[in-house]
């Protein structure tokens, strides 16, 4: 059964990895497509198995009636409220990752005006024309001058602050029920819950069928061995995880941590500029863009 569910699983992780990336399709109409797509093969393997697989038009009636029957119970239901819950805050964080990135490319490269280009001129080489080839401008020279050159970047700062604290906010609330990684890794659990409480059923979900599709019409008898064995329970391993593996939430989280080191970034660039390659450090003489002072 797991073989022959294995092309309805891929298109369910396919359709939620489609709409994490900001694809318009409806995870709720997916997942019942998935369970739609199940109920036949639980019927046919569990509830009421049989030499050979049903055909192609019965498995479609009992596909239609899924809903109706409700095989499954209220686990559809659950599950759908899961993976909202857990993918539309994935899908925005994702989508303010991109708005993050999209600033950080526009400011990239800047375009300076002509004051801006002439002020930086008159600030690196008039001191040239003394002959003072060595000296840096100070301090204050240079702070009035880089914040006149990237005063459009300051303005984004207010903006940039408030963006990296939304982020910080949508992570943490990216928790529990909200948690993709958890929500995903759960699936299995609700659909075997699925499963069994439609097995558990079938005496009466065989009667509900009997009215709706008719009786279980067949497929021609296959080969001894392709024949399905429903003598013995397959018993599938339990996946576990070590401990220390990484989850998408400490990626996140640490993602956030190293974010928020650059919380001032556009506030502060003109003094990191100034400080780290064009003013002159503390105790040399430096140009004030008549002299050479001390500073």
């Amino acid at each position: 059964m797991a073989a022959e569910a294995s092309t309805a699983v891929k298109e369910l992780f396919t359709d939620i990895g489609l709409f994490v990336l900001n694809s318009e399709l409806s995870i709720e109409e997916s997942l019942h497509r998935f369970f739609d797509g199940l109920f036949p093969l639980v019927y046919n393997h569990l509830i009421n198995p049989g030499l050979t697989d049903i055909a192609v038009d019965y498995s479609e009636c009992l596909r239609m009636a899924r809903k109706d029957l409700s095989p499954f119970g209220i686990i559809p239901k659950i599950s759908v409220g899961h993976m909202v819950k857990s993918l539309v805050p994935s899908r925005i964080f994702l989508q303010a990752l991109n708005l993050g990135i999209e600033v950080i490319n526009t400011t990239d490269h800047l375009q300076y005006t002509k004051e801006c280009h002439r002020a930086l001129l008159k600030m690196q080489y008039c001191p040239h024309c003394q002959g003072l080839t060595q000296s840096k401008p100070c301090m204050g020279y240079c702070l009035n001058v880089i914040r006149g050159c990237l005063a459009s970047m300051v303005e984004i700062d207010p903006h940039w602050r408030e963006y990296i604290r939304s982020l910080e906010q949508l992570s943490n609330k990216m928790q529990e029920t909200f948690d993709i990684e958890k929500v995903l890794l759960n699936f299995d659990s609700l659909v075997n819950e699925a499963v069994m409480l439609a097995q558990k059923n079938g005496p009466k979900l065989s009667v509900q069928v009997n009215k709706v599709c008719g009786h279980p019409s067949r497929k021609a008898e296959q080969s001894s061995d392709q024949v399905l064995d429903t003598s013995k329970e397959q018993i599938l391993p339990k996946v576990t995880r070590p401990d220390t593996e990484e989850t998408l939430t400490s990626k996140r989280n640490e993602f956030i941590d190293s974010l928020r080191l650059y919380r001032t970034f556009y506030g502060a660039v003109a003094d990191q500029l100034c400080a780290s390659e064009l003013a002159a450090p503390d105790g040399l003489s430096c140009w004030n863009g008549v002299d050479l002072v001390k500073r």
